[in-house]
């Protein structure tokens, strides 16, 4: 009689766990249960409904670093199975990815539907079973293997357990977990936008600039480089999801109610900014302040700047006053808004937390 895999959630890490275990023992019997109606549900709407497969980071050293936590654990996963391997599995099986400029890396045809079939014709090819709408009651240790019980009464004998739950927002993943011994840290979420009500912004949605910086204030080490996007509720893009994923416990502490500073223009001191505005000054001496937008900053974001500087709209440069000229270099290089809750980044949930890896 076969030996028997159990993999409890059919996401990618359940489902491509099932591949690498079938196809690397062919004498394994390998079953993946899933309680929702679909497998890889997430895989379907990551990537705005294209698949952000990996990303364009060869060397696994250089590629842990760019993880918020988990680090040192991560190390010796890539190592030995790291971004290419990824690509050269994808393409083995006859699906090329593309790199965008910012590094993701997705399917040539833009849609995650290429990656869910490849991945389910994989498991089939393997001979996986995969049932849906199979949801774990919980799961004990029988002899040398394990009895996973089933809502539905039902139950399954398997050598050998894996438990790929995700994010662990439902009590019955933590429960199951926590049936075996493992530590749960409550998860958090791990990837969203900041609220944000403030006039310098408000009304300029769909308004970017590709490369700013955001420092939480209070926290030392919290800060990102990165696009920002105005939102109709604050600010997005990928500086904000990535500060967010860094800081996703210290915010969810502080109940997302904190003040971040924006550098509008990146790598310049309040005084590098201002000196920068007195060479405008002197190019420029009848020109209107809000007629000389900074390179890289949308002309409705630098007006609304202006104004928040406390400079009247037909103030030219030669009439500038040095205490004028001061707060707008304040606002380009750290305007601070207040932070009044989050949103989720479109319909993904990423959490911070889980199983503790030491």
């Amino acid at each position: 009689m076969p030996r028997q895999v159990v993999v409890v959630g059919g996401g990618a890490a359940g489902m491509f766990a099932a591949i690498g275990a079938a196809e690397g023992d062919r004498d394994l019997s390998v079953t993946v249960l899933e309680k929702g109606p679909d497998l890889l549900q997430k895989v379907g709407i990551s990537g705005g409904g294209r698949c952000n497969v990996t990303h364009d980071c060869r060397d696994p050293r250089a590629l842990v670093r760019h993880y918020p936590r988990g680090e040192r654990e991560l190390r010796g996963m890539f190592a030995r199975f790291a971004a290419q391997d990824t690509i050269d599995w994808f393409a083995g099986r006859g699906v090329r990815l593309k790199t965008e400029a910012d590094g993701r890396m997705f399917p040539v045809t833009d849609r995650s539907e290429t990656v869910i079939g490849t991945l389910i014709d994989a498991a089939r090819t393997a001979g996986v079973s995969m049932l849906t709408r199979r949801t774990v009651r919980g799961a004990e240790r029988v002899g040398d293997g394990f009895r996973v019980h089933l809502d539905d009464g039902g139950t399954l004998d398997a050598d050998r357990l894996l438990i790929t739950t995700g994010g662990m927002r439902g009590a019955g993943a933590r429960r199951l977990a926590e049936s075996f011994g493992h530590t749960v840290a409550d998860p958090v979420p791990s990837l969203f936008t900041f609220h944000i009500d403030d006039p310098r912004i408000a009304g300029l949605q769909g308004l970017s600039v590709a490369d700013a910086e955001l420092r939480i204030v209070g926290e030392r080490c919290l800060r990102n480089r990165g696009p920002v996007l105005i939102t109709h509720a604050g600010v997005s893009g990928p500086g904000v999801l990535k500060l967010s994923a860094l800081g996703a416990r210290e915010l969810a502490a502080r109940d997302y109610r904190f003040e971040v500073d924006v550098a509008w223009l990146v790598d310049l001191t309040a005084e590098q900014a201002e000196a920068r505005l007195l060479e405008d000054r002197d190019r420029h001496p009848r020109r209107r302040v809000v007629s000389t937008v900074p390179e890289g900053l949308p002309r409705r974001l630098w007006e609304r700047l202006v104004a928040a500087a406390g400079l009247p709209d037909g103030r030219v440069w030669a009439e500038i006053r040095r205490d004028e000229r001061r707060r707008l270099a304040a606002q380009l290089t750290a305007s601070r808004f207040r932070v009044a809750g989050k949103s989720l980044n479109k319909d993904e949930f990423v959490t911070c937390g889980g199983v503790v890896l030491k």
